[in-house]
């Protein structure tokens, strides 16, 4: 593994799936610098999900390098039931029935009306006429001109934009406040195994408030409580995906109550207006920002190579801006799961990546901010990684080096934004899995030294063997008193690399 390549500070996220799921193509992936793999509850059977997992760790311990596994769970992903034949051409002005009953959609030859039942049978109580209803991602569009009541509950719509309708395609309803629940039945079972086999992160879909958030919370703490086997495992962060437009409306209170939140780009911009979701990628990052919680993008990042060897310029474009707005991560989809160029689709983004943080780093334009939220804490944490990011600009700092026992201190200094890297020593596996998505750090597996006098010899040691500082090169060394106690992160000390160390 090419360990002296320039450090990616924004991290990259790949799905795994037939294109990329073996323990070979992995290890590429990881080396062009994948470090955080997602799981995709949405396909596949528990085994498969299993398979995945050790396939992910398989490669990350050959390569030496934590890779944290995030599990993403479909949430209420409302689909049209089969259609009989295969698919169904529906024209413009077409009048669609949608029924409570479990009915595969299908035109009356006499009448022309196209009946169609789903997977989420409320949406003929809480959608209205004049709401607009989106199939396949909006590519089938209709308006809901009437509804009936009772037994016989319908909505009766008109389509505005014609299509080809095929089995299980996706329906949206963004004018609707829809009551389906955050968790399906097969969230929950999800959830639970995502927990019992030690998965790193778990993505939320379609959040629409907190309470969301906490109901998975609480799904997992009372999950744990009740098999002690886990009371010993660290919690389950989880990410947030913003994809509706409750969401937009509630989405202070989602990010505070959330350990993380994703910018999915695909149903935002199907529940929303298309051109609004560059100005809400934006506005998600900056929000995020303030509560200092990482922010993935997501969502068509790389697209045409799921079939083309290069990226188009725009694709290229549109990652490297989502660095310049500030993301914690990017993240790849159906490019690494089911494209036929999971190892160059990575090393493009990667290349990006380096090329964005190349321009953010210039003096100019580096002037990183704490997060509003810690500023107002006045928490010792926030203060010293705050002192940490000025001393790192005035000294032209290689890196930072921080020992940590709960990654907690390092979640402070990431949240900073350095223009250099934070190598994280932890002798804890699962903490450096965890730290894998955070901006800017390189977790590496280290010891705890036993006497506070060799902490200064083990960096200078690791530094210099991963050959990512000389000697001589000036870093900043944060740790605690006393060493191995967490939360008590609370000195950092100006060094150079081999400067009165036993090496």
């Amino acid at each position: 593994m090419n360990t002296t390549a320039p450090p990616i500070l924004t991290k990259i996220i790949a799905t795994l799936g037939p294109a990329s799921a073996d323990v070979a193509t992995l290890c590429r992936m990881i080396e062009e610098g994948v470090r955080v793999v997602r799981i995709n509850f949405s396909h596949g059977k528990l085994e498969d999900f299993e398979r995945m997992l050790n396939i992910a760790r398989e490669a990350s311990d050959t390569l030496g390098e934590p890779v944290a596994v995030l599990g993403d769970l479909c949430g209420p992903k409302i689909r049209c039931l089969g259609v009989t034949g295969g698919t169904l051409e529906l024209q413009p002005g077409d009048t669609v029935h949608f029924v409570k009953q479990p009915v595969d959609a299908e035109r009356d030859p006499k009448t022309g009306v196209v009946t169609i039942g789903t997977t989420f049978p409320d949406i003929i109580d809480d959608a209205e006429p004049g709401h607009r209803l989106l199939i396949n991602d909006g590519a089938i569009r209709m308006l809901i001109t009437d509804e009936t009541t009772g037994d016989d509950a319908r909505l009766i719509c008109s389509v505005t934009v014609g299509g080809t309708l095929s089995p299980k395609k996706g329906i949206n309803l963004p004018d609707s406040d829809l009551n389906a629940p955050s968790l399906t039945d097969w969230d929950q079972e999800c959830a639970r195994f995502a927990l019992e086999k030690g998965f790193d992160y778990l993505a939320l879909s379609f959040v629409r408030k907190a309470d969301d958030v906490a109901e998975l919370n609480r799904l997992l703490h009372n999950h744990t409580s009740t098999h002690p086997e886990l009371c010993e495992r660290r919690r389950t962060p989880i990410i947030a995906k913003i994809e509706m437009p409750q969401a937009i409306r509630e989405l202070d209170g989602i990010i505070d109550s959330a350990d993380g939140v994703m910018v999915a780009r695909g149903d935002l911009g199907v529940e929303m207006d298309l051109a609004q979701v560059p100005i809400l990628q934006k506005q998600i990052i900056q929000t995020a920002h303030d509560h200092g919680k990482p922010v993935i993008v997501a969502t068509q990042m790389l697209e045409s190579m799921i079939t083309a060897a290069a990226p188009t310029r725009a694709e290229v474009s549109d990652v490297a801006n989502a660095i310049l707005d500030g993301a914690d991560a990017t993240m790849l989809s159906g490019e690494t799961a089911v494209g036929k160029f999971p190892v160059p689709t990575v090393h493009y983004m990667a290349h990006t990546a380096r090329s964005a943080e190349r321009h953010l780093a210039s003096d100019l334009l580096r002037a990183t901010k704490p997060p509003k939220h810690a500023r107002a804490t006045k928490d010792r944490p926030a203060a010293l990684a705050h002192g940490v990011s000025v001393m790192v600009k005035d000294l032209h700092a290689k890196c930072v080096v921080m020992w940590t026992t709960t990654g907690g201190g390092v979640r402070y200094m990431s949240q900073n934004r350095l223009a250099v890297p934070i190598v994280a020593l932890c002798e804890k596996p699962e903490v450096l899995r965890q730290m894998a998505l955070m901006f800017g750090v390189r977790p590496v597996y280290a010891l705890t030294p036993s006497d506070t006098r060799l902490v200064l010899d083990a960096a200078d040691q690791i530094l210099l063997d991963h050959g990512w500082a000389e000697r001589g090169d000036p870093i900043l060394v944060a740790r605690g008193f006393p060493m191995g106690v967490a939360g008590t992160t609370n000195t950092v000390q100006v060094h150079y690399v081999g400067d009165v160390c036993r090496i």
